[in-house]
């Protein structure tokens, strides 16, 4: 059977793909020398974890998707983000020294962990002179689950990413270029918030409020009023950083569910709220916009999906 890619977009673009506990989730997107990045397929296959790797594999074999560079997407729950105080020592000697710095606050043994570094800079500081620094860590085992996965599917894995960066993508799409932009999304795990100012993270932080809990129809203002406050709280601590650059407005990205959060977070804040519609700075294959459900479900695959290549530290 032929798959839904033409041999024209072979070997073109990202594919993201997303182990869920009861599906896989798959998102393509070109970027590279567009004016606006075209998603070309996103789709669904709802299986459980003991189906995964055969249905990774039929899927592989059905849309020839071992002819793609991909990305996969972490759960929050298999890592942990930490923000540290940078080391002064040579470069070659950070990630051990950050794997010091960290091994107190991991929920397991620092030598079973993966250990990944970015930093936090100032408008204008060169590389090196961080303000601080983001650790991510995860178990080696969660990582090599992930890569014996795709490899069984014969499918060229490029990188495993999380959340934090793929939502920081799709800010980099709303950016104004005077001003940081915050951008705040719900999923079932709960709530991301990240500020970032010409494609940079910034902050980041993990809000225990949930898709289902701002849907409830009697208990959503008490979850909205925890939203605002804890925005409140980031905007200010990132203020505080004195990074050179303030916040111009809170991006809210596609939720469905509560349509009442906008005008909500409106009346609260003080720097302007806006809705994030993927369609604004996207284009979609023969025009199949995503409903706004499509654009929740797969806002962070397509996040993940519009990486570009970094440079390591």
């Amino acid at each position: 059977m032929l798959g839904w890619f033409n041999k024209s977009a072979q070997g073109s673009g990202l594919l993201a793909v997303a182990i869920e506990p009861e599906a896989i989730k798959f998102a393509h997107v070109r970027a590279a020398n567009r004016d606006r990045p075209m998603a070309t397929r996103w789709w669904s296959v709802p299986c459980p974890a003991s189906e995964q790797a055969g249905s990774l594999q039929r899927e592989t074999k059905e849309h020839g998707l071992a002819r793609f560079t991909c990305t996969t997407l972490l759960e929050p729950a298999d890592y942990q983000i930490l923000l540290v105080e940078p080391p002064k020592v040579p470069a070659d000697e950070l990630k051990a020294a950050i794997r010091w710095r960290i091994k107190d606050q991991l929920e397991y043994h620092v030598d079973d962990a993966t250990v990944d570094v970015f930093e936090v800079r100032a408008e204008g500081d060169p590389k090196g002179s961080a303000r601080a620094m983001y650790a991510v860590a995860t178990r080696n085992e969660v990582v090599q689950k992930r890569i014996t996965l795709f490899q069984d599917a014969r499918i060229p894995l490029k990188v495993i990413d999380i959340p934090e960066m793929a939502q920081r993508n799709v800010a980099a799409l709303f950016e104004s270029p005077d001003k940081a932009t915050a951008m705040l999304a719900f999923s079932s795990w709960g709530g991301l918030l990240t500020i970032s100012f010409h494609g940079e993270l910034l902050l980041t932080r993990r809000l225990e409020v949930t898709s289902v809990q701002l849907g409830q129809r009697e208990h959503g203002d008490h979850y909205r009023e925890r939203v605002a406050t804890e925005i409140t709280r980031s905007l200010d601590i990132f203020d505080r950083q004195r990074l050179s650059v303030g916040v111009g407005e809170v991006v809210l990205a596609p939720l469905p569910q509560d349509p009442e959060l906008e005008q909500f977070l409106r009346s609260r804040l003080y720097v302007p709220v806006v809705v994030a519609a993927l369609p604004q700075v996207m284009d979609f294959a023969d025009g199949g916009e995503p409903t706004p459900e499509e654009q929740w479900e797969y806002f962070y695959l397509f996040g993940a999906a519009l990486r570009v290549e970094e440079k390591a530290l």
